[in-house]
């Protein structure tokens, strides 16, 4: 399959965009004090359920930026 040049940048971009999210998230999680994420100095569900979900973005996201960095060398080599 042959990935347009928007599409592959696109799919790099979300890529990139989904790390830095994710990692601003995980480290904003970290230092929760509102009691969300720890309790007595314990991570509580709430603190593992979303850094389930990081974990799970960071892999579907690096996926996504495989793929659209793949489309972009492809692009490059026919051209």
């Amino acid at each position: 399959m042959k990935l347009s040049r928007p599409v592959s940048w696109f799919l790099l971009a979300f890529g990139v965009w989904s790390w830095i999210i994710w990692i601003t998230f995980v480290k904003n999680l970290i230092k929760d004090s509102s009691g969300l994420a720890f309790e007595d100095g314990d991570p509580t569900a709430y603190f593992w359920v979303h850094l389930l979900l990081a974990v799970v973005s960071f892999v579907l996201g690096t996926v996504v930026g495989v793929i659209g960095l793949r489309g972009v060398r492809a692009l490059r080599r026919t051209s």
